[in-house]
């Protein structure tokens, strides 16, 4: 009898535990690890920053521009947190749910060939766009960009998002 219940005991902390045995894994390019988090790199004297952000998309232009669009998104909505602390972490709009509220003015402004693209510009797309990663037809790469903050909150004053 107490075989009985030894067995499933066994049984049971086997089924328990083996999930937490399988192995990690963790996506690298070239012995690093990298964040899909935006990172800070720098800021420039006329405010602007530079950043490296992350994209996905079907190939590498598509993922650079989905890269572009949510540098962007993270300067206006998030803040930038991560990387070498130089750029403001606070986002450009306080707003709670900004996004929603003005849904129809942002969808115009990051539409693909939209007005983002006069904020945000590459650096150095060939030296700096690394894979991350692919999962079936996605890729993943993260790009250096430059975000004229400044031009990006004087254009969100001017269209009545934000107050000066």
């Amino acid at each position: 009898m107490a075989m009985k219940y030894s067995f499933w005991i066994l049984s049971l902390l086997l089924l328990i535990l083996a999930p937490s045995c399988r192995k990690s894994t963790s996506i690298s390019s070239q012995g690093s690890f990298y964040s899909f988090e935006t990172q800070c790199l720098g800021t420039e004297l006329d405010g602007s920053v530079t950043v490296r952000a992350w994209g996905t998309g079907s190939d590498k232009a598509d993922a650079v521009e989905q890269a572009k669009k949510n540098a962007l998104n993270d300067v206006i909505f998030k803040g930038i947190r991560g990387g070498n602390g130089g750029c403001s972490d606070k986002p450009l709009i306080f707003e709670v749910n900004a996004r929603e509220k003005y849904e129809f003015y942002f969808n115009r402004f990051f539409a693909d060939g939209g007005e983002y693209e006069k904020y945000v510009s590459s650096e150095d797309e060939n030296r700096t766009s690394r894979i991350k990663g692919e999962s079936g037809t996605q890729k993943n790469y993260g790009v250096v960009v430059r975000v004229k903050r400044a031009e990006l909150r004087q254009r969100l004053i001017n269209d009545n998002i934000i107050k000066p």
